[in-house]
C-alpha cells in the first residue's frame, strides 16, 4: 500500500508539473539536434510534452516528440549547406566566405517563417521554449508573441555571443574566438588578435540583427522589438560546455553547465561490426570520422589517396565512416571497413579501440573524453581549430593541419598517440575529472528547466549587468567622470598656483619699494 500510494504521489507530481514545451534549432548542422533530443527524452520521461521545430527531418522516432520541419527551412538549410569544406581548407581558404557567414541568420529566418508549419505552429500555445543559443534571435520574435518564459542550450560551447548579450562576464584575455587557434592563455599578439576577431565578429551580428529584425517586422509585425532587447530576457542558459572540457569560466547564476548531456556508456556492437573488430586481435583498431557536417565522401581526391594510403600502412583495423560508396574508392585494403553510419559511442567505449581519427567537432571531443579515448583531429571550420587546440593542450590529442598534411605526417600522429603512453594517460586523466560531478549533465539540464517553470521564468536569476551598455559595464563613463573630474582639479590647482604666484609676486614687489623708501629717508 506504502508503495502504491508513494508511486500515486510521483504521478500525481509529475502531472502538476507537466507542461507543453517548444524547443527550437535554427542551426545549419545536424549536430545541433543531439542536445535537444537528449533533453526531450528526460523531460517527456517527467510528464512534459515537447514539440521540437529544426531544418533537419527526423531520421528515427523519439515516443514522444513532435518534431515540426518547416520544409522552407528544410530546403534552405540543404541549399545553403553544399559546400566543399575539406577542399576549401586544404586549399587555404575559408571554408565558409564571410557573405555566406552574415546572411545564414536572416536568410533562413525568412524561409522559416514564411513557411506554413511554422505559422500554424505561432497558432499553439507553450508554456515554456528552449532554443538554440547559436541562431535564437528569430525565434525571439516568436516568444514575443507567445509571451513565455524562454532559455538556451548553447549548442556552441565556445561561442560567447549569447552569454554576453545576458549579462556574463566575457574576457577578451581568456576566452579564446570560437573561430580561433587559440586558448585560453594567449600572448600579447594572440590577445590582440583575439580582441580584434571577437570586435570584429560584433559589428558583423549588429548588421546581422538589424537585417533579421526586419525580417521579424515582415512576418509578425512592426511591434517586435529588436532582437538585442528581445534575448537581454532569456531566463537560462544551459552551457554545452564545461570546466574539464572547454575552460574554466565565470558564470551568473541563470547559467548551468551541462557538457556531455548526450554521452552514455557504450552498448554492445552489431554482429558485423563485432566480428570485423575482433579479428583486430590485441593489435585492436581506429575509428575515423569526419562527423555530420563534413561529408567524407565530398573530400577532394587527393586526401582520399592520402588516408586510404595511411590506413594500408597501419597494423591496425580501421572503421570509417564514409557516406559514398567502397566502389568510388581504389586501392581500399582489407584492413579497412566503410560504413555510412556507425554507433559512434559504442565504437569509443570499445575495449579494443586504439585511437580517434576526427575533424574536431564539440560533440566529438566530448564523446572521446567520456570514453578516455587518444584523438588526431583534422579541424575543417568553425569551432574545430579551438576544440582541437583546448585537446591539444590537455595532452590527449594531436592537432594536424589540413593544408600541409601528408601521409607520413597522419601515419606518425596516429602511432604516436596509440603508443607514447602520455595520450592515453591524458585522455583517462580527463574522463576521470568530467565524471566526478555530483549530478549527471542530463539531470542538471532537467532540474534547471524544471525550475524556470516552477517559478515562472526565473527572473530573479538575471543579472542587471545585461541592460549595461559595454562602456557602461566596464565603467569606461565612471572613468570619463573620472579624467574630467581629474582635468578640472589641475586647472583649479593650476588657477590657484598663478593667484599664489602673483599674490607673492605683489608681496616681493611692496617689500622692494618699502626697502626703497627706508633707504631713501635714512639718506635723508
Amino acid at each position: 500500500m506504502v508503495l502504491k500510494f508513494a508511486s500515486f504521489l510521483i504521478i500525481w507530481s509529475c502531472g502538476i508539473l507537466a507542461a507543453d514545451i517548444l524547443m527550437a534549432t535554427q542551426g545549419g548542422t545536424k549536430s545541433h539536434k543531439i542536445p535537444f533530443w537528449e533533453l526531450a527524452r528526460g523531460l517527456i520521461a517527467r510528464g512534459h510534452n515537447i514539440t521540437f521545430l529544426s531544418g533537419f527531418p527526423a531520421d528515427f522516432n523519439i515516443e514522444g516528440l513532435h518534431e515540426v520541419t518547416p520544409s522552407g527551412l528544410v530546403e534552405y538549410i540543404h541549399n545553403y549547406t553544399n559546400w566543399d569544406l575539406l577542399g576549401s581548407r586544404m586549399a587555404g581558404e575559408m571554408p565558409i566566405k564571410p557573405w555566406d557567414g552574415l546572411r545564414y541568420a536572416f536568410e533562413s529566418c525568412d524561409a522559416m517563417l514564411g513557411d506554413t508549419e511554422t505559422k500554424e505552429l505561432a497558432n499553439r500555445s507553450f508554456d515554456l521554449a528552449v532554443l538554440d543559443g547559436a541562431f535564437p534571435e528569430c525565434f525571439l520574435g516568436l516568444m514575443y508573441q507567445f509571451k513565455i518564459p524562454f532559455m538556451y542550450i548553447n549548442t556552441v560551447g565556445f561561442y560567447t555571443g549569447s552569454l554576453s548579450t545576458a549579462g556574463n562576464p566575457v574576457s577578451y584575455a581568456i576566452t579564446p574566438n570560437f573561430y580561433s587557434r587559440f586558448t585560453d592563455t594567449m600572448s600579447l599578439y594572440e590577445r590582440a588578435v583575439n580582441t580584434a576577431m571577437q570586435i570584429g565578429q560584433n559589428l558583423m551580428h549588429m548588421y546581422v540583427m538589424r537585417r533579421t529584425h526586419i525580417v521579424l517586422r515582415e512576418h509578425l509585425g512592426a511591434h517586435i522589438p529588436h532582437p538585442y532587447d528581445l534575448s537581454r530576457n532569456v531566463s537560462f542558459i544551459l552551457q554545452n560546455g564545461h570546466a574539464v572540457l572547454s575552460y574554466p569560466r565565470a558564470f551568473n547564476p541563470n547559467v548551468a553547465e551541462v557538457a556531455c548531456i548526450h554521452c552514455k556508456a557504450a552498448k554492445k556492437l552489431p554482429r558485423n561490426l563485432e566480428e570485423f573488430v575482433g579479428a583486430s586481435g590485441v593489435s585492436g583498431f581506429i575509428y575515423v570520422s569526419m562527423g555530420s557536417s563534413v561529408k567524407a565522401a565530398n573530400m577532394p581526391e587527393a586526401l582520399r589517396r592520402m588516408l586510404v594510403r595511411t590506413f594500408a600502412r597501419l597494423p591496425y583495423h580501421v572503421l570509417w565512416k564514409y557516406e559514398g560508396s567502397s566502389a568510388d574508392i581504389k586501392d581500399l585494403t582489407s584492413n579497412v571497413k566503410l560504413l555510412r553510419w556507425l554507433p559512434q559511442q559504442d565504437i569509443l567505449g570499445h575495449p579494443k579501440l586504439r585511437a580517434f581519427v576526427t575533424h574536431g567537432g564539440l560533440l566529438s571531443m566530448f564523446e572521446t573524453v567520456f570514453h578516455g579515448v587518444p584523438v588526431v583531429t583534422m579541424p575543417v571550420f568553425c569551432d574545430h581549430d579551438v576544440n582541437s587546440a583546448k585537446a591539444e593542450v590537455d595532452g590527449y590529442a594531436i592537432k594536424l593541419d589540413l593544408q600541409t598534411l601528408s601521409i607520413n605526417q597522419l601515419y606518425k600522429a596516429i602511432m604516436k598517440v596509440i603508443h607514447d603512453p602520455r595520450y592515453k594517460s591524458a585522455a583517462r586523466y580527463r574522463q576521470k575529472l568530467l565524471l566526478d560531478q555530483r549530478s549527471t549533465a542530463l539531470d542538471t539540464a532537467i532540474y534547471w528547466t524544471e525550475y524556470v517553470l516552477r517559478h515562472k521564468g526565473a527572473y530573479h536569476l538575471q543579472a542587471s549587468s545585461r541592460n549595461m551598455t559595454w562602456w557602461q559595464y566596464y565603467l569606461l563613463d565612471v572613468v570619463a567622470v573620472y579624467l574630467a573630474l581629474l582635468y578640472g582639479l589641475i586647472l583649479l590647482i593650476k588657477r590657484i598656483d598663478f593667484r599664489s604666484e602673483k599674490l607673492q609676486s605683489l608681496q616681493l614687489l611692496t617689500s622692494a619699494s618699502y626697502s626703497e623708501v627706508k633707504t631713501k629717508s635714512k639718506k635723508l
